[in-house]
């Protein structure tokens, strides 16, 4: 998603204190804490289906429609237009009859008059670069629609409605159940904005324009056994939710150009110089980066091939949408990516001679290939051909094999928006959540992922930045913020980097360090991804299935942390010593509604420390509980010591026994 709301979260945790004080206050605190509210077994208000196992898996009749693409687009890199057509082939695989398709127009944000622009005000969305108002938006210039066998009927003109962000397009005849098939054609053109929510753009560079192209073509909604037709309009700060299909592309540029688009690139002999084609080659065999065009080629005429226009063709096959980039600025490099089955890929950066630096661009391609080795290796395989990182005004956004990503950026920064925006191929290009309605399924579980690709890049400061993060994230359970479990479009712009990111992310750290252990989590993790690969998981459907597979009730965690606002607040209430049990007593108490397992380091008089580790459980049936200690005399007692806890009020996690009394001893 957006690198700025990303950027905006680190620079608010590293300016803020990691815990939160609360005021002094002499009256004795009262307790919050519900064990009946927060253990209530009814969690899940619906069994499993035949489409949704109560295993979290897809059921026994699970079903999902298909679209394939037939993708064809000319850029003016003068006026910035984009003319395009496509033929989408649209299989109904549902078991119902559809008199209507709908398709997302997701271009149409940007005119003047929008659902979004009215929503969002005067903002940089709207504005070209001279300062007057932008009013974009698809111009269609025919909608014809054929069915039958493979959609070989008579071609016809289709009745349409545009509606904001949205097209239906009507039907003659209803579309069959269970694998009808029809073809929509679809002729259309529209002017690029030069800044278009951050998900694309136009970059000025003293050597040309940089195009970055996304949502580009009307694409279909999906239709599933949750809502029927989703058609939740695009009004900027929600994402996607796409069907999966095969496209195949053809983007004609003039031929100074260099396009780099989702998949694979089919005709590189055409559109590279003969030397260009033998470098290509060579990256693909290469761990260490390979330069296809240089710096010093940019400004060479004889580094792109003498003609008028280019074509370039690629591929994509079983992805839910395509981008692409276009420059005559751009220098190339690429590496080849190593999978764990084998197989290859091809970590692509093109970029402008601005952003080289000693730290800059000309390392992206090791940074991707770094990436997705990891998480290749981690969860599941990289699925593309191709990984592809374009340098531009976009600061960070990511599309099926290819992403977007701030020109400027270098160092560390540009390894975590790489990280971050190749991490999304898991969270939802992988996994095709719904982005609309739950951010935090890509958002949350891409940075979650994040943390541990950036340790496995060798960036050990990351760690403690994570920790922080988690503690971070806790403090902001309170009624200023929404749920997670709330729509994009439905937070407050300033939480949404909390919310979507900081929060799922933290609770699945502390689900997998502190509540579940890394290992049974990690293999509940990674069974999520290979059972919805390529498909449409629900927050249940996950839910269910970490519970499954883990063997944890964990009804609790996702009512505290995902449904709720709710804060934690471990206190120690008293440490005694009882001469009749002849143990000394700590008795601890939960006084918010939230509730951890616990751990406890306890230091002795004779010098040693040891940890006590206490259950969920405990808190199923009390707001206080005591632990008897029979070890060596206590000298101090601290709730929490690694700091993985967002307590809410850390004056009560320690105690210290007094320095004028001998220490609590049996």
């Amino acid at each position: 998603m957006k690198r700025t709301i990303l950027s905006g979260v680190f620079a608010l945790c590293a300016g803020m204190p990691v815990f939160a004080q609360a005021p002094a206050d002499t009256a004795k605190p009262v307790n919050h804490y519900d064990y009946k509210a927060l253990f209530n077994p009814v969690f899940y208000t619906k069994n499993g289906t035949e489409t949704r196992s109560a295993s979290g898996a897809p059921g026994a009749k699970y079903w999902q429609n298909m679209a394939d693409y037939q993708l064809n687009a000319t850029l003016n890199d003068s006026t910035n237009e984009i003319t395009g057509s496509e033929v989408m082939t649209y299989v109904n695989n549902s078991p119902d009859k559809l008199s209507f398709i709908w398709m997302q127009a997701d271009e149409n944000l940007f005119q003047k008059d929008s659902r979004g622009a009215a929503i969002l005000g005067a903002g940089p969305s709207r504005y070209d670069t001279k300062g007057k108002v932008f009013d974009g938006g698809y111009k269609i210039k025919s909608i014809k629609i054929s069915s039958g066998a493979g959609g070989k009927s008579a071609e016809a003109t289709a009745q349409y409605i545009i509606t904001d962000t949205r097209i239906q397009i009507l039907l003659p005849t209803a579309l069959a159940a269970n694998g009808g098939k029809l073809q929509v054609k679809i002729e259309y053109s529209y002017i690029t904005p030069d800044y278009g929510a951050d998900r694309n753009g136009v970059l000025t560079t003293k050597n040309g324009k940089v195009f970055a192209i996304a949502q580009w073509f009307p694409r279909v909604c999906v239709y599933d056994d949750i809502l029927g037709w989703n058609t939740k309009p695009y009004t900027g700060p929600g994402e996607f939710y796409l069907e999966y299909g095969n496209y195949d592309i053809k983007i004609t540029a003039p031929a100074r150009n260099i396009v780099v688009c989702s998949g694979e690139l089919l005709n590189a002999a055409e559109v590279y110089t003969p030397e260009q084609v033998k470098r290509w080659e060579l990256a693909k065999k290469s761990d260490s980066t390979i330069t296809i065009r240089s710096a010093e080629e940019v400004t060479d005429p004889k580094s792109r091939p003498a003609k008028k226009d280019l074509t370039w063709h690629f591929q994509m096959k079983n992805a839910h949408d395509v981008a692409w980039g276009a420059s005559a600025a751009f220098v190339v490099d690429a590496a080849r990516i190593n999978l764990p089955s084998g197989k290859k890929s091809l970590s692509i950066a093109a970029y402008p001679v601005e952003s080289i630096a000693n730290d800059g661009w000309n390392n992206a391609a090791k940074f991707a290939k770094a990436s997705i080795e990891f998480n290749s290796n981690k969860w599941f395989e990289y699925p593309y051909p191709a990984a592809t990182n374009v340098a531009g005004n976009v600061s960070g956004m990511e599309y099926p094999g290819i992403v977007f990503c701030g020109y400027r950026s270098h160092g560390a920064e540009l390894y975590d928006v790489t990280d971050h925006e190749f991490g999304h191929t898991w969270f939802p290009m992988i996994v095709g959540s719904n982005e609309r309605l739950y951010g935090w399924m890509d958002e949350g579980f891409n940075t979650f992922i994040n943390t541990l690709s950036k340790e496995g890049y060798n960036h050990n400061e990351f760690r403690e930045q994570r920790q922080n993060f988690t503690l971070a994230a806790g403090m902001y359970t309170s009624p200023i913020f929404e749920p997670v479990m709330t729509a994009p479009d439905a937070m407050k712009e300033r939480n949404i980097g909390i919310l979507l990111y900081m929060k799922p992310s933290a609770g699945l750290t502390i689900l997998r360090e502190y509540v579940i252990g890394k290992e049974r989590f990690d293999r509940a993790f990674r069974t999520y991804v290979e059972r919805w690969a390529y498909k449409h998981p629900q927050p249940d459907d996950f839910f269910r299935t970490i519970e499954n597979v883990a063997g944890e009730d964990l009804n609790w965690f996702w009512r505290e942390w995902f449904y709720n606002t709710w804060k934690l607040d471990q206190a120690i209430r008293e440490v005694k010593y009882d001469s009749f049990r002849k143990a000394t007593i700590i008795t601890i108490e939960n006084m918010e509604p939230m509730a951890m397992p616990v751990v406890m380091e306890i230091k002795t008089k004779t010098g040693k420390t040891e940890r006590v580790s206490l259950p969920i459980d405990i808190w199923m049936r009390n707001t206080i509980f005591s632990y008897k200690w029979t070890g060596d005399d206590v000298v101090s007692v601290s709730l929490d010591p690694d700091h993985y806890l967002p307590d809410a009020n850390i004056k009560n996690n320690n105690w210290t026994a007094p320095a004028d009394a001998p220490a609590v001893n049996n």
